[in-house]
């Protein structure tokens, strides 16, 4: 385990506002996004990725307007996907302040755009989003289109083509595990980790800093995301943005 691991809030847009799903599936409104982007700031989180599942709906791009104006609030760096279909929108988001972008779809359908992506601005500026969901077997398989277009890809393959196609790092994302706060599929990790060089982000499933912790110590991830554990509180998920302490984060042996 490294000894201060990225820890990283993800964020889901709808509509404009901050919403949050289980399972991929009915995204339960949170609030302004805006204003949740500079607590995150100012609580100093690592890193912060931001998906807009707007597009995938919609079939439109990114919306420039509301992203300038939540780039403005952070003061770290930023991570954003959903609707990027041209290299001309992945330079309109570098412009405006974002560090990464974030591909899903194109790794099946336009794996040119991560590659030209990659060339132009570098590999540690493009993150592969892979979203796999497990069948009734247990068999993983991805998905893309925020879970509804089932690709029928292994994971180990698809996140093998997002490196060969120049991706920095790959965010692999549980939707099985997705709001359920029942802890990090460990094993899905593993068998993917054990396919890439560069580093892997996992997501799907963390309740507290203490699921961080057992992924990080029992797997080869190289960073721990999480959406519900930074925007609910308690079993009944109550809506309160919060982020662990540095002083909790060293008890638990994260941060050493």
């Amino acid at each position: 385990m490294l000894k201060r691991p990225r820890l990283i809030p993800c964020l889901l847009l709808l509509d404009g506002g901050l919403v949050k799903t289980t399972q991929f599936k009915r995204p339960n409104y949170l609030g302004d996004p805006i204003n949740t982007v500079k607590l995150f700031s100012e609580m100093g989180v690592d890193e912060l990725c931001i998906q807009d599942i707007s597009p995938s709906r919609y079939q439109n791009g990114p919306d420039f307007e509301n992203l300038r104006i939540i780039a403005r609030q952070a003061f770290m760096p930023m991570c954003y996907g959903g609707g990027i279909t041209m290299v001309e929108q992945a330079a309109e988001l570098f412009r405006i302040g974002f560090e990464k972008v974030m591909l899903n779809a194109a790794l099946v359908e336009q794996p040119e755009l991560i590659e030209e992506i990659a060339r132009r601005f570098g590999s540690q500026s493009v993150v592969a989003s892979v979203d796999v969901k497990r069948g009734w077997f247990g068999q993983p398989n991805c998905f893309t289109h925020n879970g509804r277009r089932n690709t029928k890809l292994s994971p180990e393959l698809l996140c093998r083509r997002a490196q060969e196609l120049g991706a920095g790092e790959v965010l692999l994302n549980a939707i099985d595990r997705d709001g359920m706060m029942q802890g990090y599929d460990l094993e899905l990790v593993n068998r993917v980790t054990k396919e890439l060089t560069i580093p892997l982000i996992a997501c799907g499933g963390a309740k507290d800093a203490s699921d961080m912790k057992k992924l990080l110590a029992e797997t080869g991830a190289h960073a721990a995301a999480a959406g519900s554990m930074y925007v609910y509180w308690g079993p009944l998920k109550g809506k309160l943005i919060h982020v662990p302490s540095e002083n909790e984060l060293k008890a638990l042996g994260i941060y050493q």
